[in-house]
């Protein structure tokens, strides 16, 4: 969890530099910088999702762990988590609900925070989730720069998402091959570039509700063997 808490400290660290910063950035440079933002987590997603060995087994954990999150609703449950929030923390903020719904996204489904976390738990090797975390301070800047406060904010489900697989990892440590791994990095990359088109604002995807897609791939794998071992 060490590392979790460290990649926290710094989502708000750098929120709140970012918010400092904020009161000196012109409207227009704000909207030009988002979208720069938007095309970089795009090619970051296409870099990521390119690494699979599978596509087949990608397009259906897409497939599957969309239906998964519909049914859930996590999207709503994300966006109502933010709008509480903005009621209790937002004040004037209009943007304060996106802030967190992006960077929560944004911070939670990237491959970093899915190795990172990884290796913590089973290998006690918090070097990724510290690179992340030099990462997320500085894009923290960037966000709350334009998105506001709400950025600060997504350190909580940071907290929560990163510290479950952490604590989780040991339990089944002996299913995550690497070739597991890279399909659930490839699966969030695909949802990190969905990100990007949100930020762009090309069209609107539920990219909350497609988040248990990245765990898709461990659940086929487990699939696999019994079915071999049973054979």
């Amino acid at each position: 969890m060490l590392s979790t808490i460290v990649n926290v400290i710094a989502i708000i660290a750098g929120s709140l530099l970012g918010i400092i910063i904020k009161r000196g950035i012109k409207e227009e440079y704000k909207n030009t910088i988002m979208d720069g933002i938007g095309l970089a987590v795009v090619v970051i997603g296409i870099m990521g999702a390119i690494e699979s060995q599978n596509i087949m087994l990608v397009i259906a954990s897409i497939v599957v762990g969309s239906i998964i999150g519909e049914v859930i609703k996590i999207e709503k449950r994300l966006d109502n988590l933010g709008n509480s929030l903005q009621n209790k923390f937002g004040g004037n903020d209009s943007n304060f609900a996106k802030g967190f719904v992006t960077a929560s996204l944004v911070y939670c489904v990237g491959a970093m925070a899915i190795v990172g976390s990884l290796e913590a738990g089973i290998q006690g090797n918090h070097e990724t989730i510290f690179a992340k975390s030099i990462l997320d301070g500085i894009s923290a800047i960037i966000f709350s720069s334009t998105l506001g406060i709400g950025v600060a904010f997504a350190s909580i489900p940071v907290l929560i998402y990163q510290g479950s697989i952490t604590l989780l990892a040991n339990l089944v440590k002996d299913l995550l091959t690497p070739e597991v791994i890279n399909e659930m990095s490839a699966v969030g990359s695909i949802l990190i570039m969905a990100i990007g088109i949100n930020i762009l604002g090309i069209k609107k995807l539920k990219v909350g509700n497609m988040l248990p897609a990245i765990f898709v791939p461990i659940i086929y794998y487990i699939i696999v063997n019994m079915v071999k071992f049973l054979g």
